[in-house]
C-alpha cells in the first residue's frame, strides 16, 4: 500500500469514529430524552378541570377537590370562589368545564346553554343571620317577618319592640342597625331571599326572590367571605352567611325560629332535618327548595347547593372524571361534610343522583 493510500485509509478511519461517536451521543442524549418525557408523562397526562361558582360550598369542595387528588393523581380539580352567578354565567359560555351553584338555574338560564345540564346536590348547608353589636353576650333570636323587615328597612334600630318581644331580658341597644348584603350574584343570597319570600308577602311582593335582588337598603360585600369581614368591621350591623363562614370567623349568628314556632339554631342535624321531607319528593331535575321547610327540629333557612355538568360535553376524558369524582363525593366525601359545618345527603338522594350520574356521555 502506497503511502498516500494509507493516509486516505487512516483518514476515512478517524472520520468513520467520529460519526461513530456522533451516532453515540446522539443515542444517549436520544436515551436522555426518553427518561425525561417519560419522568414528565404524569403530569402532562394529568387532566386539568377547571370549575366555577357559589362561594357557599366552597370549604367542603376545596376539602373534597384536596382528598380525591390524594388518590387519583391524574386527576386536578381546579375551582375559583367566584359566586352563582359567575358561575352559572361560565358554564353557559363553557369557559369552564363545569359550575356550582346555591340556587337552581332558572329555565331562561337552561335554554341559554348550549346544551341540556344536569344538578347535581351535592351537600346540604345553612345561611345564618349574623351580627356585631357592642357588649351584647345573649345569643339573639329571630323571625321570618322580624328578618324581613329589617332587609325591608322598616326595622331600624336594635331595641325596636319586634326584636324585643322575641329576646325577653335581654338589654338590647338604642343603635341603628346597619344591613349588610351580597354585592354580587349569590346562591346564598336567592336562598335568604326565597327564605324571606316563604315567610313576608310584602317580601315577596315588593322584592321577590333571586340572587341579585333589588336591595331596598344596605352595604354590599363580595362574596360570603365580605359580608362577614363588613359585619365584622362594623358594630350595630346584621348580615347573612353561609353557616361555616360564622364558626371560622367567630361572628355570632341567631337562631331562626321554624313552622313549628321553635327558636332553632344552625347545626348538621337541623339542616338535616330540613331535608328528610324533600328527598321522597325530590323532582327529577333536583331543582328544589326546603326553605322554610315543616317539622320538628329544622333549621327553616336550609338549602341543597348543586355542581352542574352538561350532559354531553365535548371532552369526554373530562367527563368521565367528573362522573368518576362525583361518585366518590356522593360515597366517601360525604365524611366531610359534619367537620365543616354541611350535612350530608339524605340516602334517598345519593341514590337518585347516583342513577342520574347515567345521562352524562363519557364516550
Amino acid at each position: 500500500m502506497t503511502r498516500t493510500m494509507k493516509k486516505m485509509s487512516k483518514k476515512m478511519t478517524n472520520t468513520a469514529l467520529v460519526a461513530l461517536a456522533c451516532i453515540a451521543a446522539a443515542g444517549v442524549a436520544g436515551c436522555g430524552s426518553n427518561v425525561a418525557d417519560q419522568q414528565k408523562a404524569p403530569q402532562d397526562q394529568q387532566l386539568q378541570i377547571n370549575g366555577a361558582g357559589a362561594t357557599f360550598p366552597t370549604p367542603i369542595y376545596s376539602k373534597w377537590f384536596d382528598e380525591y387528588y390524594k388518590s387519583h393523581p391524574s386527576v386536578r380539580i381546579n375551582y375559583q370562589s367566584v359566586g352563582s352567578g359567575a358561575g352559572i354565567r361560565q358554564l353557559v359560555n363553557q369557559t369552564v368545564f363545569f359550575g356550582a351553584s346555591d340556587a337552581p338555574m332558572t329555565d331562561e338560564q337552561l335554554k341559554s346553554a348550549p346544551g341540556p345540564i344536569l344538578h347535581l346536590p351535592t351537600v346540604l348547608g345553612a345561611v345564618v343571620p349574623i351580627y356585631k353589636i357592642q357588649d351584647l353576650n345573649a345569643e339573639l333570636k329571630f323571625s321570618g317577618p322580624v328578618l324581613a323587615d329589617i332587609y325591608l328597612g322598616k326595622i331600624k334600630k336594635w331595641n325596636d319592640p319586634a326584636i324585643a318581644k322575641l329576646n325577653a331580658g335581654v338589654k338590647l341597644p338604642n343603635t341603628d342597625i346597619t344591613v349588610v348584603h351580597r354585592s354580587d350574584g349569590s346562591g346564598t343570597t336567592y336562598i335568604w331571599a326565597d327564605y324571606l319570600a316563604k315567610v313576608s308577602p310584602e317580601w315577596k311582593m315588593k322584592v321577590g326572590v333571586g340572587a341579585s335582588p333589588n336591595w331596598p337598603v344596605g352595604v354590599g360585600g363580595k362574596g360570603n367571605e365580605g359580608v362577614s369581614g363588613l359585619v365584622t368591621q362594623s358594630p350595630g350591623s346584621i348580615g347573612y352567611v353561609e353557616l361555616i363562614y360564622a364558626l371560622q370567623n367567630k361572628i355570632s349568628y341567631g337562631q331562626v325560629q321554624n313552622v313549628n314556632g321553635e327558636f332553632v339554631k344552625a347545626s348538621v342535624d337541623s339542616v338535616t332535618a330540613a331535608a328528610v321531607g324533600a328527598a321522597p319528593d325530590m323532582p327529577a331535575d333536583f331543582r328544589v327548595s326546603i326553605a322554610n321547610a315543616p317539622g320538628p327540629g329544622v333549621y327553616p333557612i336550609s338549602s341543597f347547593t348543586w355542581l352542574l355538568l352538561y350532559e354531553n360535553p365535548m371532552d369526554k376524558a373530562h367527563s368521565q372524571a367528573m362522573v368518576d369524582f362525583m361518585k366518590w363525593a356522593l360515597a366517601d366525601g360525604q365524611k366531610y361534610c359534619a367537620d365543616l359545618g354541611y350535612a350530608p345527603l339524605p340516602a334517598r338522594v345519593v341514590e337518585l343522583e347516583t342513577a342520574a350520574l347515567a345521562k352524562i356521555k363519557v364516550s
